[in-house]
């Protein structure tokens, strides 16, 4: 019999049970390595189309492609065997129909192995979601600020300053839950709209920009970790990798210039030819 301790994966049926309790901890994740080292502290790894931006140096999320958000969702579902696993459903892939949005949902499930996916939830969203997750899609919303929606905003900024903006994030959020959704990521609002939809809706809320009145927090983990030269206001540091990277290859092309790279401990040298053992006298 096998020693191995097999891993039970968290499900959506575990996040949505966690609605009032213990804060569910998210965070994105694009690759294997990351996602190793991310899995055994989280409850969600979002595979985010974030990564047109984060990764690939898109201006926007908006020319990310099934099949970028497919290739990163198979490389985090390779590394990770604790987490749940979400991918997000790229601009364009879920808008038009919820036939659509079934179709294109059921693509990155099957070829990446992902749980669920994430979509961002307008008023045309909530048809979408209930007929997905009446036929067997696990269904993650977004509500607040929407980064696909930047050609509309014209920026990234805060929304649900105006009576208007918070009536209708706050509709958003109800008709996201009523139609199935387990969770609702809530972006870029203040404190007591965060905390409004959060005792209005069924299911767990996940705050980004929206303060700790939320069922759980997600950041982008490059973010957090200090990669870029500028965070959104809401983002905490937790680490400055871009300053410990910088100095790290600086020293490294330092040596190559000085040829004091690679030292003995790097370099192979021929095995030493046994000698014959002499005979005795």
């Amino acid at each position: 019999m096998s020693s191995q301790t097999t891993v039970k994966r968290t499900t959506t049926a575990d996040i949505a049970a966690r609605k009032g309790g213990e804060p569910v901890v998210c965070l994105t994740a694009y690759d294997a390595p990351m996602a190793s080292i991310l899995d055994p502290h989280c409850d969600i790894l979002l595979v985010g189309d974030s990564v047109g931006m984060v990764v690939h140096g898109l201006p926007s999320t908006v020319g990310v492609t099934i099949d970028m958000m497919i290739m990163h969702g198979r490389a985090v579902m390779r590394a990770s065997e604790r987490a749940l696993v979400v991918i997000d459903m790229p601009f364009g892939s879920y808008e038009a129909s919820p036939a659509q949005a079934f179709e294109n949902a059921t693509r990155l499930l099957k070829e990446t192995g992902a749980q669920a996916v994430k979509l961002e939830s307008g008023r045309y969203a909530a048809d979408a979601i209930k007929f997905m997750v009446e036929r067997g899609v696990p269904v993650m919303g977004h509500v607040g600020l929407r980064p696909q929606a930047i050609n509309v905003y014209g920026a990234f900024r805060a929304r649900g300053r105006t009576t208007t903006e918070r009536a209708e994030i706050l509709g958003e959020a109800e008709a996201t839950a009523k139609a199935g959704a387990f969770a609702v990521v809530v972006e870029g609002v203040a404190e007591d709209l965060a905390r409004e939809i959060t005792e209005r809706i069924s299911a767990p809320t996940i705050g980004i920009g929206a303060s700790s009145v939320c069922d759980g927090q997600i950041l982008v983990t490059q973010d957090m970790l200090g990669l870029f030269d500028w965070t959104p206001k809401f983002v905490k540091r937790y680490a400055s990798l871009r300053s410990s990277i910088t100095d790290a290859v600086v020293q490294y092309a330092s040596e190559v210039r000085r040829r004091s790279f690679p030292e003995a401990a790097q370099v192979y040298r021929l095995d030493s030819p046994t000698r014959p053992k002499k005979s005795g006298a």
